[in-house]
């Protein structure tokens, strides 16, 4: 062990100055488009990590616990005898070797390594089809869980997308359940997951830290976003001016404030009239006139601040990807006018001829619109648009009228339908029998004319 702990000293101080300057040589380069930024900052993300997780081994090491580069030291220091100089030397560089040799892999930046190959490696980035590469959100099994929910609003995902964090539509008392803390949470976790992939230089531990010191100073003050203190209590000398406020003012300041909001209109006041009195403070208060969710709100108020900062974050670099998207466009080379894949770039030829996407389909049931490509033409028959047009025309969507885009088609084939059902129709003046006292066998038809007739 002579000169191992000396040796992963300097071989990490060496590998921290590489990582350095590789990390400066990778920033002074101008990425070409947001998908070359991207794998910059995933490469530089990279370096950050390994430099500091080298520099963790360094303080274990300089910390010394098990005194093993205190004693190694005290050995290169202690004077050896004039016979002993080279027989030491050749020892110690032959730990030297032999520690190179067992941490080979270990190395991140070998001296040999070509820079610039290192600089061109594209990090594995794993994104879904509708993020397309880090510019969209994927929101659809969070949209799923919205939909599904005691606190849904019936809404398009289009519609969702835009609207998703503003939960200040939601009412405190729909908020106040675990199931809405859980759909909050997801919606975190992939926002989270999201800004990691899509902005691997933010601090987002950071972040979060300088957001939990304002959000208990505004919480404390009842000015948290969406659960402030909407009723000035200062106004108010007397429990019967607070009562003036009316149930449901009183519920949501009750609750706001953390406090029961069940009871009598007198009992919500009073309880309420307890915060005004002398400006007693929250803390002061007896524990019995708290709500049981008090702390699950204050955590569902707290996730939702983290998730509308990270949204302000997302939203401000939306618009420096909108202009950079718009100088790509303009760079995409498209002789064939092949359609746009789900990374905005032409699909392969191939894949157009496949699916023979260069062949239209017009249909008259939804208004002259063109299908291109025969799975398309197929599946429109199920889709919104024909099954409108069929209602429009008064004939049922069945399987009997697939391939059927024209509108006189489509009426004479209807009408060859209830022909053909009036033939096997029940009639039941034809096919309804009837008897006699006498066992005879009529009709309904003949068995009435008789009857009228007096003759049965």
């Amino acid at each position: 062990m002579a000169s191992s702990v000396l040796e992963a000293t300097r071989a990490a101080h060496e590998d921290i100055e590489r990582l350095d300057r590789l990390a400066v040589l990778e920033l002074q380069r101008d990425p070409a488009n947001a998908r070359d930024r991207l794998f910059q900052s995933h490469r530089v993300r990279h370096m950050l990590d390994l430099v500091i997780s080298t520099s963790d081994k360094l303080v274990e090491i300089y910390e010394d616990k098990d005194c093993a580069r205190k004693d190694e030291i005290s050995t290169h220091l202690t004077a050896p005898v004039q016979s002993d100089i080279f027989p030491k030397y050749y020892e110690r560089l032959k730990e030297i070797r032999d520690y190179h040799r067992r941490n080979h892999s270990a190395r991140f930046i070998s001296e040999t390594d070509d820079y610039e190959e290192l600089l061109k490696e594209e990090p594995a980035i794993e994104f879904t089809g509708e993020e397309a590469f880090g510019r969209y959100l994927d929101l659809h099994e969070l949209y799923n869980e919205f939909i599904n929910s005691k606190f849904r609003s019936l809404m398009e995902y289009s519609a969702y997308v835009g609207t998703f964090a503003q939960t200040e539509k939601i009412s405190h008392s729909l908020k106040a359940t675990r199931q809405y803390k859980e759909y909050l949470e997801h919606i975190l976790e992939y926002l989270t997951s999201f800004m990691y992939r899509t902005e691997p230089l933010q601090d987002i531990e950071k972040i979060f830290t300088k957001l939990q010191s304002e959000f208990e100073e505004q919480w404390a003050n009842g000015e948290v976003p969406g659960w402030e203190n909407k009723v000035d209590l200062d106004y108010y000398n007397t429990v019967e001016e607070i009562v003036e406020l009316g149930p449901e003012k009183l519920k949501e300041a009750l609750t706001a404030r953390g406090l029961k909001g069940g009871g009598t209109v007198q009992q919500r006041a009073e309880r309420l009239f307890l915060l005004n009195f002398q400006h007693r403070p929250l803390e002061q208060l007896d524990r019995k006139h708290f709500a049981k969710g008090d702390d699950l709100k204050k955590e569902i108020a707290l996730v939702e601040a983290k998730m509308k900062r990270l949204c302000e974050i997302l939203d401000e670099e939306e618009v420096q990807a909108d202009s950079e998207s718009d100088d790509e466009d303009q760079q995409i080379y498209n002789p064939l006018k092949l359609p746009m894949g789900w990374d905005g770039k032409p699909i392969p030829y191939w894949l157009y001829k496949l699916h023979g996407l260069g062949q239209e389909f017009k249909c008259e049931i939804c208004g002259n619109h063109s299908y291109w490509g025969r799975r398309d033409y197929e599946r429109h028959f199920k889709e919104w648009r024909h099954q409108h047009g069929m209602r429009c025309l008064g004939i049922p969507n069945t399987k009997n009228f697939n391939e059927i885009t024209s509108i006189e088609e489509a009426k004479a084939l209807w009408e060859r339908i209830q022909a053909k059902q009036g033939l096997n129709k029940w009639r039941p003046d034809l096919e309804e029998e009837y008897e006699d006292k006498d066992g005879n066998i009529y009709n309904k038809k003949t068995y009435t004319d008789l009857q009228r007739q007096g003759l049965i």
